[in-house]
């Protein structure tokens, strides 16, 4: 029953005298189904941060305890979520920065507004993951200090540190004016040359798939170089010469930074890999010149990405709509576009088109509502979640297309309980119907019932509250332990049955 008592945790209908019996049984999984409930006093709160380390993290960083209710010797994990969202003790940096625990030391490297000395320490620490943690977070002066140590970990993360100086970036990329790194991951447990496995049979071997060195540290280094490419404070003068660089990924991240010039658009427009190209159309920093070639490039993956593009006009996008992928999302562009343009994509000639624009659920009531009357099943399946539509529109929708449109219209916030209910009992019937149905917040009790006998529908009809509590009962002991868990979860479980369940 342990599964039925982890959902009971979470129902909002539960008493706080049945919470304090769940809080001194529990173990770690209730725990923290217990530390997810919103309605926990502080009183609460701390009795289940006493109980383990992990409920009390979870805790600190929902902002559920305080720095008194932390003593950061006995829960450091803890004291460390507060310091991170900058909710800790003053003092307890300087103790943090000497703990055993390399995790703690390396946790708090990543905390906001450490005092000087202490960022001073952990950049002087024994352990290089400590150092590289705190090279990724340092200000400016510290940063740029840790741009010369001489391993490539921690100058790869001096690259991606946002507060790292331009100059110093600029250093790293080119390597002038700085001496070269004497040792990186590989090189210091492995002989050189050497190329990890990615099917390294050792076990706790830490190393990445792929980590390479012969002496010039190149999987590291290649590491810096996406740090400084990722960096929008690395100058784009020293970046050019990644276009010829032999990495895919290194390109493939040059292509997708917004101050990409011309000259490199031109030459990664033709890059070899279908990913690159990608990476560069759905780059808001190309020209209308240059979106108009990548839109006939043969890769479909490159297309795909160019009609994610913020900035691609509109009869671009119009010969990209009917691409794998493309229809399954709201894209950017028609996210963004005008009230004149939101018209005319209306009274597109191609459906595709009108598709994508079906998938905006804040349309003009009348755009919306041409839109449902669109002879397109493609175009009514995007728009028929749209909320405002009318019960006849909806059902007529289901009388011209049937089941390609009957799961978009069961899914429509203001679909009725009757709607609902023929719905379920469509002919054919239609899977995903059920689910939608069953997490509706109009679907009756009857239409529940309906549901259960559904796989999936019997896991979203356990956690409706409509559902009979008689229902509710019998569905405790279900063979699926999800749906248990759901009925227990449920805020209709009549308060006897709950009292019942807890030890």
């Amino acid at each position: 029953m342990h599964h039925v008592l982890c959902g009971l945790a979470t129902n909002p209908a539960l008493s706080s005298e049945l919470v304090d019996r769940l809080i001194a049984v529990a173990d770690d999984d209730l725990s923290w189904a217990l530390a997810a409930r919103e309605d926990l006093s502080s009183a609460q709160a701390v009795a289940l941060a006493r109980r383990d380390e992990s409920t009390a993290v979870m805790l600190a960083h929902a902002g559920r305890l305080t720095a008194a209710d932390v003593d950061p010797a006995v829960r450091p994990g803890a004291a460390l979520a507060l310091m991170g969202k900058g909710a800790g003790s003053p003092g307890w940096a300087r103790l943090l920065a000497v703990a055993p625990d390399v995790r703690h030391r390396e946790e708090l490297a990543a905390c906001p507004g450490l005092p000087a000395d202490v960022v001073d320490r952990l950049a002087a620490d024994p352990e290089v993951r400590v150092v590289a943690e705190i090279a990724l977070w340092a200000p400016p002066e510290t940063a740029a200090r840790l741009a010369g140590h001489p391993h490539a970990g921690v100058r790869a993360a001096v690259a991606a540190n946002a507060r790292t100086p331009p100059d110093v970036l600029a250093m790293l990329v080119t390597g002038e004016g700085i001496p070269p790194a004497r040792w990186c991951e590989v090189c210091e447990r492995e002989t050189t040359p050497f190329v990890h496995d990615a099917h390294c049979p050792r076990p706790r071997c830490e190393l990445r798939p792929g980590a390479a060195c012969d002496g010039t540290h190149q999987s590291t280094v290649n590491g810096m170089y996406e740090g400084a490419l990722g960096n929008p404070a690395t100058p784009a003068r020293v970046l050019d010469g990644f276009a010829r660089h032999p990495s895919m990924l290194l390109r493939m991240a040059l292509a997708a930074r917004p101050d990409v010039t011309p000259a490199v658009c031109r030459r990664l427009s033709t890059d070899p890999s279908p990913g690159v190209r990608a990476a560069l159309a759905e780059n808001a920093a190309i020209d209308e010149a240059l979106m108009r070639v990548l839109a006939e490039d043969p890769d479909r993956q490159v297309r795909r990405g160019l009609a994610f593009n913020p900035r691609v006009p509109l009869d671009v996008l119009g010969s990209l709509a009917d691409g794998p992928g493309v229809g399954a999302t709201l894209l950017p562009r028609i996210a963004a576009a005008s009230p004149a343009e939101v018209e005319e994509l209306a009274r597109s000639p191609r459906p595709a088109v009108r598709m994508l624009l079906a998938r905006r659920r804040d349309l003009p009531a009348g755009v919306r509502d041409l839109l449902a009357a669109d002879p397109d099943a493609r175009v009514l399946k995007s728009v028929a979640g749209h909320p405002g539509l009318s019960e006849g529109v909806l059902r007529a929708m289901v009388d011209r297309h049937g089941v390609r449109v009957v799961a978009g219209v069961a899914a429509n916030p203001d679909a009725s309980p009757a709607l609902l209910e023929e719905l379920a009992r469509h002919d054919p019937p239609v899977q995903r119907v059920f689910r939608e149905v069953a997490a509706h917040g109009a679907a009756t009790a009857a239409v529940l019932l309906a549901c259960l006998a559904d796989g999936r529908g019997r896991l979203a009809a356990a956690g409706h509250p409509a559902l009979p509590p008689q229902v509710l009962t019998g569905l405790l002991d279900d063979a699926d332990r999800q749906v248990a868990q759901a009925a227990a979860a449920n805020p209709s479980l009549l308060p006897e049955v709950m009292t019942r369940l807890v030890p």
